[in-house]
């Protein structure tokens, strides 16, 4: 018999059981090491926010997947990704921070999303953001963090490739041809087109031909867009681009810095990267298995005008957004997924009601040094308490008999010698 919905997880949501949740600590102190040893700061901010956050400047898609509503004529959202968040913690304190920030954060989020393999409405994300440097030697320096991040999980090298492009490159190249009389269609242009992968070439033309649509292309110039979108070098890019663009100076040099990360080699330059969100201005990059068998593992860009479009002054920012569930299932793929045990040092046990206060000063002792130590709570046979302890990994058992108890002392069966001594019970 089905489950009423109210006993079920909301669909698109997870339950952690413990042997998930101990993956998951697992993925998030790797996310916070490779933050650690790139010199960077842990932030937080509220799950809930106002609504407004998200639907100024954040692009079409999510603002129709936010989970919102409306309370004492408050309109709140929940998060749907990190970054405005950030962007109002730095604004409020724009005056008193010292410029660059590297901040980090390992965040839940929700999107109410079409759900495919990797993709839920659930999930957590880490972000990794470079505030006040406006040069191409931030973006080198995140892109160095996630293949950081990829070795230390196991991932060999080419396992993931960065597909890598300019949103200023490609704006300096549509605002000097086909959105030259409408330069304000650049960014409804950047929507459709980011759905290329999704909805096939014939689609974005139509969407860019839309008559009732924001960018009212005719068809030859649609095509012209889609056929620039598949540029796949710098120098080709160039060729299309209005003569002296510093966006492809900017690409050039931002190779040139990963190639001194040792990282070049997995990083390609392609056109049709775009990013969904209206806040990007310049490198933008996603991340893919090299099969490409499942979604974006990350992705990220530069957002230099963010904070001027909530209201704050100028400062040139970068980050990237790294999710939980594609790599996870790229490692479950790879077999790289780890099977943790529990952690437990040891299992104290009472043989009888008489001895339990025995065993709990036992275990109180033993945690005060630092073990980790299950109570037996109840009543067990030794066999059980021995049987389960070892499932639960386990160094050690502690059993306190009427025996023990008149000698004073403890009986440690070692699990994985089989050997037993004595110790004293106080």
């Amino acid at each position: 018999m089905a489950k009423p919905p109210a006993l079920q997880a909301p669909r698109g949501t997870r339950d952690f059981y413990p042997e998930e949740m101990r993956q998951r600590s697992w993925l998030f102190a790797q996310f916070r090491e490779v933050a650690r040893r790139m010199g960077f700061e842990e932030v937080d901010a509220p799950v809930v926010e106002h609504a407004e956050l998200f639907t100024r400047k954040a692009g079409e898609e999510i603002v129709e997947q936010l989970y919102h509503f409306t309370m004492h004529d408050r309109h709140l959202a929940l998060r749907p990704e990190m970054t405005p968040s950030i962007a109002r913690m730095v604004m409020a304190r724009a005056g008193a921070l010292r410029l660059p920030l590297r901040w980090f954060t390992v965040t839940q989020n929700w999107r109410y999303e079409r759900m495919t393999r990797g993709r839920k409405r659930e999930h957590f994300q880490w972000n990794m953001d470079v505030w006040g440097e406006p040069g191409v030697a931030a973006e080198a320096e995140l892109l160095a963090a996630i293949f950081a991040l990829l070795a230390r999980v196991g991932l060999g090298a080419g396992q993931v490739r960065v597909q890598l492009n300019s949103r200023a490159l490609l704006e300096d190249t549509l605002r000097a041809g086909v959105l030259r009389a409408r330069p304000d269609a650049f960014a409804p242009l950047c929507v459709v087109v980011d759905k290329l992968d999704k909805i096939g070439a014939d689609a974005v033309v139509d969407q860019l031909c839309d008559p009732a649509g924001a960018v009212q292309l005719s068809p030859a110039e649609a095509r012209d867009v889609v056929a620039l979108l598949g540029t796949r070098s710098i120098d080709d890019a160039a060729a299309a681009a209005p003569p002296g663009s510093p966006a492809i100076a900017e690409l050039r040099r931002l190779f040139e810095l990963l190639d001194a990360y040792g990282i070049a080699q997995y990083v390609d330059f392609d056109a049709s990267v775009v990013r969904g969100l209206a806040y990007y201005t310049g490198i933008v990059f996603e991340a893919y298995d090299a099969e490409r068998k499942l979604r974006a593992v990350c992705g990220g860009g530069r957002y230099d005008r963010l904070l001027e479009a909530l209201g704050g002054p100028s400062i040139p920012a970068v980050g990237f957004g790294f999710g939980d569930v594609v790599i996870a299932e790229l490692l479950a793929d790879h077999g790289l997924l780890p099977a943790l045990p529990r952690g437990l040092d040891d299992v104290v046990c009472a043989l009888g009601e008489a001895q339990r206060a025995a065993a709990i000063r036992v275990a109180e002792r033993l945690r005060a040094e630092g073990r980790a130590v299950e109570l037996v709570l109840g009543e067990s046979r030794p066999k059980r308490v021995l049987a389960d302890a070892d499932k639960a990994g386990a160094r050690s058992v502690w059993l306190l008999g009427p025996d023990e108890a008149t000698r004073g002392v403890v009986k440690v069966r070692d699990l994985a010698s089989g050997t037993e001594r004595d110790e004293p019970n106080s």
